[in-house]
């Protein structure tokens, strides 16, 4: 039996199109190796460092990007991208249709995909060469989430919720320990556009 996977992606949105994007990376089954939140402050071992330095690493791979707000937390990453050029009300109206023609950047899948491949390559090396623990199978989850950030405002919001995303991590669903409600200004109702 085949199973089908939940398509995550704006049905007609060209996420090659200039503006900002709030994206979140898991590591697969949740394991935490990129450090302890300790005193709601993230404290990055060497593997969640190797994290920031990719992150920073975008604008020189892809002209026309801005690495905007971000953390790594011990088993998930969250960061703003810009497409430069952004006009932030970037959501496609009702029938709206795909560009064609020219873009202001990489696409954003494309961003992504080279994001997790260098992590992960640069992951393989630090268990190789300095005993980092081993994963199982792949570093990080098949797919990612991306919210389009529509305006100023919304951009305020998810920087505040990028920014304090260690104050919550013991009522975090990604936190493997666990044992509160999922924080009401959690990851899925930013996704779900329920931003107060």
């Amino acid at each position: 039996m085949k199973s089908t996977r939940k398509n995550l992606r704006l049905k007609h949105y060209d996420y090659s199109k200039s503006g900002a994007y709030f994206v979140t990376v898991c590591v697969r089954e949740r394991t935490c190796l990129f450090g302890n939140v300790t005193d709601g402050m993230m404290v990055a071992n060497p593997a969640g460092k190797m994290i920031e330095e990719w992150w920073w690493k975008l604008p020189a791979k892809f002209p026309g990007i801005v690495a905007d707000t971000y953390v790594v937390m011990p088993n998930h990453f969250h960061g703003i991208v810009v497409i430069v050029g952004a006009d932030l009300c970037v959501r496609p109206g009702p029938g709206a249709k795909p560009t064609q023609g020219a873009h202001a950047g990489a696409p954003l899948p494309t961003l992504m995909q080279w994001f997790k491949t260098m992590t992960t390559n640069a992951y393989i090396r630090g268990v190789k060469d300095h005993a980092w623990t081993v994963f199982p199978g792949k570093l990080w989850q098949r797919n990612y989430h991306e919210h389009v950030i529509r305006n100023d405002g919304e951009l305020s919001t998810i920087r505040d919720y990028i920014v304090n995303n260690p104050l919550q991590w013991s009522l975090d669903r990604e936190n493997p320990a666990a044992t509160g409600r999922i924080a009401s200004t959690d990851c899925a109702a930013i996704f779900a556009g329920e931003l107060p």
